[in-house]
């Protein structure tokens, strides 16, 4: 395990100690695939994204954190969902459990390279069949799918 474990609807997870507004990034290209980047505290496939700093705002923080996580400049071009599931908790190594709350927009790429970041092992665009195949954590599979569904509207709700 790295330095950080996703729980998802079990019993056994520590109870939370810590809310912290963040941010994703889904960001999708010309043929459809979607970028993600290979965590290094986990080893699964993710969404770019990350916490919430003093002084910007959610959008920036997004922007911001792609920039950082993967090399891209994007701009936001629209909302996925709104993520506040209290059954998904993320224990770090430093003794923070955290309670799920992302805010996942829709971006475009408008500059920069692909690169891979300290937090990362690879980013890459790719396909919803190809992610099918990599580990990506459940939580980040139900905003793929809702992606996939083509939603009118954004997602509003825990699960």
């Amino acid at each position: 395990m790295g330095s950080r474990r996703d729980y998802y609807n079990d019993p056994a997870a520590p109870k939370p100690n810590s809310l912290k507004p963040g941010a994703s990034a889904l960001v999708v290209d010309d043929v459809g695939r979607v970028l993600m980047q290979r965590r290094g505290d986990s080893g699964n496939w993710s969404l770019p994204g990350g916490i919430m700093e003093l002084g910007e705002t959610l959008e920036n923080c997004v922007i911001r954190e792609t920039r950082e996580e993967t090399g891209l400049e994007i701009e936001i071009t629209g909302l996925l969902g709104i993520y506040t599931d209290p059954a998904h908790v993320i224990e770090y190594a430093d003794g923070e459990v955290r309670q799920e709350f992302a805010v996942v927009y829709y971006g475009r790429v408008t500059g920069g390279e692909i690169r891979v970041s300290s937090e990362s092992t690879s980013v890459e665009f790719l396909t919803l069949e190809e992610l099918d195949n990599l580990p990506v954590h459940e939580t980040v599979r139900l905003r793929l799918r809702h992606h996939a569904e083509q939603r009118q509207l954004p997602w509003f709700g825990g699960r």
